[in-house]
Parts: structure tokens; sequence; C-alpha cells
């Protein structure tokens, strides 16, 4: 089927109190993987690519060679940009034809990081494409950024949807990007709260190396989004380095196929963790 937007999916999830995920692609084989397994689990999904990715290939290249696979698939599959930095780049992933926009303005004073998700909301309203904006840092580092990040303060959630047009918000609980060093401290009531306070579905951004009991509570507290990219891309070299530590691999699709394979059996244990398997 075509590719969707990320509307219908959050909407059912928030409404049925499961989390759709949410899974960074670098390559071909990780787009094939993450579908393959929204396939087997009959699951929405949701494939998005960082401003370094499509720095490295472009919007175009990625849009099409996941709109290409979801044109095979019989589940809904949404192309998402992830941690969008500025509004040009929103502009060139929107004409490429990404179906979710996410404008990160959380670095910004609260009225800078609202007119710019303003800006870019209204422009998508206009092909119905939704968006998603961020209040309240998530830490660690994602890309070449690297931040301590904030919780996000209910009352600033609350004016950040009123004013901005976002349709789903990234909320800072006490996650972060890549790898945990520690374990980190969430503030699962916060979600709570926020959750009471808001009608936008909410996205747990740095997910990977949470636990599975910590996701899991997180979505019965209202989270309905949740973004997995550290681990898949660790999943995937671990995988291809295995292959090459024989010299005498020189094929591309062998170490390919092995990086296919270790992020397709992760991606399926993250959906099982967020309950959207079976909700195609």
């Amino acid at each position: 089927m075509a590719l969707t937007t990320t509307l219908d999916m959050l909407r059912k999830a928030q409404e049925h109190h499961y989390a759709v995920g949410a899974f960074n692609v670098e390559n071909m084989e990780m787009a094939q993987a993450i579908i393959g397994a929204a396939e087997e689990l009959r699951a929405p999904v949701i494939l998005q690519t960082t401003p370094s990715t499509v720095k490295y290939a472009g919007t175009a290249l990625y849009q099409a060679n996941v709109a290409a696979l979801a044109r095979e698939a019989s589940v809904p599959v949404a192309m998402h940009l992830d941690h969008g930095s500025s509004y040009e780049l929103c502009v060139s992933a929107l004409r490429a034809g990404y179906t979710s926009i996410m404008i990160d303005g959380s670095k910004l004073p609260l009225d800078e990081n609202i007119a710019l998700t303003r800006l870019v909301s209204e422009m998508c309203a206009v092909v119905g494409v939704p968006v998603e904006g961020e209040i309240g840092r998530v830490g660690g580092k994602e890309d070449d950024l690297e931040d301590e990040g904030g919780y996000t303060i209910p009352e600033e959630a609350v004016r950040f949807e009123k004013e901005s047009g976002l349709f789903s918000m990234a909320v800072g609980v006490g996650t972060a990007h890549g790898f945990y060093k520690e374990t980190p401290v969430l503030n699962k009531e916060l979600i709570t709260t926020l959750r009471g306070m808001l009608t936008a579905p909410m996205v747990l951004h740095g997910a990977s190396g949470l636990s599975d009991e910590d996701v899991r509570d997180c979505i019965a507290r209202g989270i309905c989004k949740v973004n997995f990219a550290t681990e898949l891309r660790a999943a995937y070299t671990k995988a291809v380095r295995e292959v090459l530590a024989d010299p005498s691999v020189i094929d591309p699709k062998a170490y390919g196929k092995a990086g296919r394979a270790a992020v397709k059996e992760l991606v399926k244990s993250r959906m099982l963790v967020c309950g959207c398997d079976g909700r195609a």
C-alpha cells in the first residue's frame, strides 16, 4: 500500500493504550528488516531518518526506498523526519514525500519554539501531513548534537500544544539519546500528569537501552509513539562485523543479509513491548 501518515496510527494507539514503534533507518537492509518485522507481526510502523542520515544520501533517496517497500507491504507504513533541524529541511522532506514531519525547536526559547513549530505545522497542514514538536529536551547524543536534556514543564506543554499547531509532542521525562551509561531516572508521574493535560499524542524519544518494563509503564501512562535508533545501529553493525571477521567475505549481500536479520529480530521484540502487534 502507499505510505500513510501517522494521524490514524497514533490516534488509534492513544485510544487503545498501546504505542507504535518508530525505527530509524540508515540503509535499504534496515528498511527491509523493519517493514518485514511489521508484516510478520501485523503491526503499523514508522520508519524515520535523522538530519545526518538525509545529509548522507538525501531525503528523496530514502523516501523512494521506503515508499517502494511500503507499496509491497500489507500493513500501514509511515515515513517520518526525525529531529528536523530547520524549516528548510522540513520543506525538503515534505517535497520528497515524507508523510510525517518533526521540527525540533526544543533548544530555542519557548516563544521561538512555538513560532517555528507553527510555521512548519501551517506548511504541512496544506497537504495533510502531521507535525511532531518537542518541548523539554531529551538528553544524550543524537547525530552530532549532544545535550544534557531537561524535563517538560506541564504548563509550557499546554501552551505549546495550544499555540503551535502540532499533532504530536515529544516530551522530556528523563530519557536520553544513545546508550545509557547509568540507569536512567524516568519521571513517569510526569507522563501521567501530561496525559491529563494534553490532547496531543505523546512521543518517547531515547528508548534504546530502556528496560521492557519501563517502556511498557510509559505506554500505560500515555505514551503512544516510541522511538528506537541507537540499538538498531548497534545490532546491524555487530552482525556485519561478525561476518566480516572472515577475510574471504567480499560480497556486500552476505554481510548486508546478516545485518538485516539482526535488525528484524530486534524490531520484532520492540514491537511486542509496544503492544502494536496485531494492530494493522
